[in-house]
């Protein structure tokens, strides 16, 4: 069965931070090169937010959390994190990973149709 559960969701105020953890089986991760992040706003369409390859730790941010957000993994490659600082209320929304089996890099890894696997979400709450 493959499993993705994400945790580390909270109530933060701006300027504050919060680190989210992404558990998948072996049978996900070790089928599956690229693990990404992805949130989702009320009333929004989910959006990319970071991306990690197992294979060599390649990362890609989207503009809005460079410099803010930290992409990594664990030594096992059992947890992918999302260290997140410097927190603003536009960064509310519910957090997901999700596993793609793409190979190389492609900016098409920035898009929900590259990832068959998904997560429950975590709600991530930033307030003013």
């Amino acid at each position: 069965q493959v499993q993705l559960v994400e945790s580390g969701g909270g109530l933060v105020q701006a300027g504050g931070s919060l680190r989210l953890s992404c558990a998948a089986s072996r049978r996900t991760f070790g089928g599956h090169t690229w693990v990404g992040w992805f949130r989702q706003a009320p009333g929004k369409e989910r959006e990319f937010v970071a991306v990690i390859s197992r294979s060599n730790g390649v990362t890609y941010y989207t503009d809005s959390v460079k410099g803010r957000f930290t992409i990594s993994r664990d030594n096992a490659e059992s947890t992918v994190y999302l260290q997140m600082n410097s927190l603003i209320p536009e960064d509310t929304a519910v957090y997901y990973c999700a596993a793609s089996g793409r190979g190389t890099w492609s900016s098409t890894l920035q898009y929900e149709y590259e990832y068959p696997y998904w997560g429950q979400g975590t709600q991530v709450t930033v307030s003013s």
